[in-house]
C-alpha cells in the first residue's frame, strides 16, 4: 500500500499527516503568522510555500504527490434531484441545475459532483460549488512548494468521511473556524462552515456562536425533513477545540440533548497522536483507503474536486505510434542504401582496417586495466571520507530538528499571548535548555498568569506546565502604588 501525504492549510496553521494502510506514521503542524491566510484563501503564496517546504524537510517527507483540502468557507453544498437521464447529457443537466440553485456566478466558482444511489426514474446528485480564487491560490502554492496535488477535497467532506454511522452531527471547531455537518443515509445533507469573530480566542468566548449556529443548522434540517427529524438518539461527534473541553458539551447541544462524544478515528495511531486535531487530514487519507461497501456506514461522497484544467492531460496513442512508424520507415531506407554500398566495398581494405582495429583494441585493454587499478585505489581512499560525511550529516539533521523544536516552542509561548484580548502578561525572559523552556514575566492581574498557564497546557505542545513562582510586588509612591506580579514557569 502506497503512502498518503495529506496537507490542510488553515488560517492559523498547516497540518501535515503521513499514513500507510490506515496507520498514522508521521504528523506535524506549523503555526502561520497572521495575514498569510485569511478566510481559507492563501494571500502570500511564496511565504506559505516556504513554510510547507520547511515542514516537510523537518519531518523527512520526500513524497511529492499530496492530497490537499480547501476550507469549507464560501463553499455551497447541495443534494439535487433530476429525472433519470442518459449519461451523455447528464453533465449538462447538472450544470443547468447548478446555475439555478447556486446563488453565485458560475464564472467565480468550480463545480464538483457525484451521482448518489437513486430510486428508479430519478437521479440524485451531490453538488458542491467552491471558490476559484481559493482553489487557484492553494494549487499554485503547492506547485511552488515542489508538490503535485493529485487529489483535492473540501474540509467538511473529509470530516464526514470519518464517521462510521448512517446518521450523525459532526462539529469541528479550531481557533477561528467551525464546520458543522449533518449526516443522513451516509450522505452529508447539510454543511455549514463559517468564520468566528477574531476577538473570540478562547472556546468559552466562541461557544455561544457555535451553539447558535448548531441550533440554526438543526432547525433548517428538521424543517426540510419533517418525517426524519433529528432526535435525541442522533450522536454529535466533536473534534478540534471542543474535543478537549467535555464540560462545554451540554452547553453546545442545549435543549436538543444529543449524546456527545469525540469523533473516533478509523485509523491506528501512536498513543501520542491527538486525532481530534487532524481529523480533516485523516478524512483526506481515507479518500484512497475507504471503498464504498454495504457493511460500512462511512460517507458515500468521495470524488476528486481537482478542477479539470488542473488534471494531467491524456496522451494520444496516435501521437506515440506515428513518430515510431516514421523512424522505422526512414531507418529501413537508410539501411538499404548503406547495404548496397557495403556490398561494393573492397574486401582487402576491410581486412586492413580490421587489423588496425584489433591493434587499437589491445592497447585500449591495457589502458583500461591501468585505470581500473587507479579506481580501486581511489575507492579505498574515499571510504573513510564517506563515513565522516555520513556522521556529519546525521549531526546536522539533529541540530536542525532541535532548532525547529526551540523555534516552535517559543512561537507557541508568544502566540498564545498575542491571541488574548486585554492581556496584562508581559514576558521578560525565555530560556530554552534541552527539552525544557523556562518563562519569566510580569502581570498586573494574578488571574491572567493562571489563564496563561492553562493556555500553555491546553495548546498540546507542552505536556507539563509547572508554575515555579508568583511574587507580588508594589511599585510607585505612597498613594499611587501599583501591584505587579512576577512569575516563572517551567515547560516540558
Amino acid at each position: 500500500m502506497a503512502t498518503q501525504v495529506t496537507l490542510y492549510i488553515e488560517d492559523t496553521d498547516i497540518k501535515l499527516l503521513v499514513t500507510r494502510s490506515k496507520q498514522v506514521e508521521k504528523w506535524a503542524s506549523l503555526l502561520l503568522e497572521p495575514g498569510l491566510v485569511s478566510d481559507g484563501v492563501i494571500l502570500d503564496e511564496d511565504q506559505v510555500a516556504q513554510k510547507i517546504r520547511e515542514l516537510l524537510k523537518l519531518q523527512g517527507v520526500r513524497e511529492k504527490r499530496v492530497i490537499a483540502a480547501l476550507s469549507g468557507l464560501n463553499s455551497i453544498f447541495r443534494v439535487i434531484s433530476l429525472p433519470e437521464l442518459p449519461r451523455a447529457i447528464l453533465p449538462e443537466a447538472i450544470k443547468n441545475e447548478a446555475n439555478r440553485v447556486i446563488p453565485m456566478p458560475l464564472e467565480q466558482i468550480y463545480l464538483g459532483h457525484q451521482i448518489l444511489p437513486s430510486p428508479p426514474g430519478e437521479t440524485r446528485v451531490f453538488l458542491v460549488a467552491f471558490p476559484r480564487n481559493a482553489t487557484a491560490a492553494l494549487l499554485k502554492t503547492m506547485a511552488k512548494a515542489g508538490l503535485r496535488t493529485h487529489l483535492l477535497d473540501i474540509a467538511p467532506l473529509a470530516l464526514s468521511r470519518c464517521a462510521d454511522v448512517p446518521r450523525a452531527i459532526i462539529v469541528n471547531s479550531w481557533l477561528s473556524n467551525v464546520d458543522i455537518v449533518i449526516m443522513a443515509d451516509r450522505v452529508p445533507q447539510v454543511i455549514r462552515s463559517l468564520s468566528l469573530p477574531t476577538e473570540s480566542v478562547s472556546l468559552e468566548e466562541k461557544l455561544p456562536s457555535i451553539t447558535e449556529e448548531l441550533d440554526r443548522t438543526v432547525a433548517f434540517y428538521n424543517s426540510s425533513q419533517a418525517e426524519r427529524k433529528l432526535d435525541s438518539s442522533v450522536p454529535v461527534f466533536v473534534c478540534g477545540d471542543l474535543a478537549k473541553e467535555p464540560d462545554s458539551w451540554p452547553i453546545l447541544v442545549g435543549k436538543h440533548n444529543f449524546p456527545v462524544s469525540v469523533l473516533p478515528s478509523p485509523m491506528s495511531a501512536p498513543e501520542a497522536f491527538d486525532t481530534s486535531q487532524f481529523m480533516v487530514n485523516i478524512g483526506l487519507a481515507l479518500k484512497e483507503l475507504l471503498p464504498a461497501t454495504e457493511e460500512a456506514n462511512f460517507s458515500l461522497v468521495n470524488f476528486n474536486a481537482l478542477p479539470e484544467i488542473y488534471l494531467p492531460k491524456g496522451v494520444s496513442i496516435i501521437n506515440i505510434v506515428a513518430p515510431i512508424v516514421g523512424v522505422i520507415a526512414i531507418g529501413g531506407l537508410v539501411f538499404g542504401g548503406f547495404f548496397v554500398l557495403d556490398m561494393r566495398a573492397d574486401t582487402a581494405e576491410l581486412r586492413s582496417q580490421l587489423a588496425t582495429a584489433e591493434g587499437n583494441l589491445a592497447q585500449q585493454h591495457a589502458e583500461i586495466a591501468t585505470l581500473q587499478g587507479q579506481v580501486n585505489q581511489l575507492e579505498t581512499a574515499i571510504q573513510p571520507v564517506e563515513t565522516t560525511e555520513s556522521a556529519l550529516n546525521n549531526m546536522l539533521i539533529g541540530l536542525g530538528l532541535d532548532r525547529a523544536k526551540v523555534t516552535l516552542d517559543l512561537k507557541e509561548a508568544v502566540y498564545l499571548l498575542v491571541l488574548r484580548p486585554n492581556n496584562t502578561v508581559n514576558l521578560t525572559e525565555l530560556n530554552h535548555s534541552g527539552n525544557s523552556l523556562t518563562i519569566q514575566g510580569t502581570a498586573a492581574d494574578e488571574d491572567d498568569i493562571f489563564t496563561y498557564a492553562r493556555d500553555l497546557e491546553n495548546s498540546g505542545r507542552f505536556p507539563l506546565v509547572v508554575i515555579l513562582s508568583i511574587t507580588a510586588n508594589t511599585i510607585g509612591e505612597e498613594g499611587e502604588e501599583i501591584k505587579v506580579f512576577d512569575f516563572a514557569f517551567l515547560l516540558k
